[in-house]
């Protein structure tokens, strides 16, 4: 079938929206009406650095409503309300075990453009298209294999819900699903983007005592506020390190970096009392510390953590009950965009005008 989607053709290049040919669902797959797609900061990397091959349909964050199903498909059925979340194998080890953000074929199936059993299922002019995270949502259908798809509650925006399948699954997973704070801990957030803010949200739910939001925007300090923060340092202006320290006695027991910024990571550890550990969930390039008493002599981890750690079919579904709630409002980081608008979205993003710009590719369900 013909589709609209935003197709990139070479590194570094503008978006541009074009008519693809999309072939139908395989075995274990499903074909979804894309109705919004979140823009994610991975996006703007794989368009810039190439991480697939060109020409690519990018977008991971998806949710619409399932269209069509291949054959071998339970569970879902024409107009589920779906969210499209990470490829995964489902059958090695760290999958098998609850952990499939760190499936050994994570990067395969990602990245390398191709579904599992290594064809595509775009094409232009005769020449395959790369899918990205098995599923490119920037586009008005998409195809992802079932363990992909996530169901989620249809009295529920739809529109609204797409993030949920990467960077707020992110930011809260890794607070909710690796940490698991105790009540009364202190956690410090590097970088008050969309990461930042749902580990924000994800530390009031929790019961941390003092959750401490640090960035170099005023107005997403107050953002973060607003969602929970009981303090907010902007590391312009403030001594980060020693004011964490201070605020909770010694240092916090948890930080979640999201910047990636090497004196930013070497900040987190920094800050962190005897045994902390501290969260990389960034795309993070070579950082130098100082192993002994950056590290080693007070206990201290630093560990990465990918897609917060979730079984999306498990988390996802939470996070929106939690939104419905009142407890987990990832709307406030909002604003909405026309697909046409894709490389003003991506701009916004970049410049922080926008903490989570998300691509309406229909106006409703």
């Amino acid at each position: 079938m013909k589709i609209q989607a935003a197709v990139t053709h070479e590194k570094g290049a503008p978006f541009q929206i074009e008519s693809v040919e999309l072939a139908e669902p395989k075995l274990g797959e499903v074909r979804v009406r894309i109705v919004a797609a979140g823009v994610c900061h991975t996006d703007a990397v794989a368009r810039d650095l190439g991480l697939s091959p060109f020409p690519v349909v990018l977008g991971h964050e998806g949710s619409g409503v399932v269209d069509a199903v291949g054959e071998g498909v339970t569970g879902f059925a024409k107009g589920d309300h779906v969210v499209l979340s990470f490829a995964h194998c489902g059958k090695c080890e760290t999958c098998l075990t609850g952990h499939p953000t760190v499936c050994l074929r994570f990067n395969e199936l990602n990245f390398d453009g191709h579904h599992e059993d290594q064809s595509t299922r775009l094409s232009q002019n005769g020449k395959e298209v790369s899918t990205f995270f098995g599923q490119s949502s920037f586009g008005t259908y998409a195809i992802a294999h079932a363990r992909n798809v996530v169901k989620v509650d249809p009295e529920v925006d739809l529109s609204l819900l797409g993030p949920l399948g990467c960077g707020i699954q992110t930011g809260a997973g890794t607070v909710l699903n690796h940490f698991r704070p105790g009540f009364g801990h202190a956690i410090v957030i590097f970088g008050c983007g969309a990461v930042g803010l749902s580990a924000v949200m994800a530390a009031k739910i929790a019961g941390c005592a003092h959750i401490i939001a640090v960035d170099i925007h005023d107005h997403r300090l107050e953002l973060a506020r607003e969602l929970g923060a009981t303090r907010v340092l902007n590391s312009k202006t403030d001594d980060v390190v020693e004011v964490i320290r201070e605020v909770t006695d010694g240092g916090a027991h948890y930080a979640v970096e999201t910047t990636g910024v090497p004196d930013v990571v070497r900040q987190s550890l920094h800050a962190l009392r005897p045994l902390g550990k501290s969260a990389i969930v960034g795309v993070t390039g070579e950082v130098t510390f100082d192993v002994h008493p950056d590290l080693m002599a007070e206990g201290k981890t630093l560990v990465g953590v990918i897609e917060g750690d979730a079984v999306p079919r498990v988390f996802i579904p939470q996070l929106v009950e939690y939104y419905k709630a009142g407890k987990f409002p990832f709307d406030k980081l909002v604003k909405f965009y026309n697909f046409d608008q894709i490389n003003q979205a991506f701009e916004d993003s970049a410049n922080g005008a926008t903490v989570k710009p998300i691509l309406r590719l229909e106006a409703s369900a």
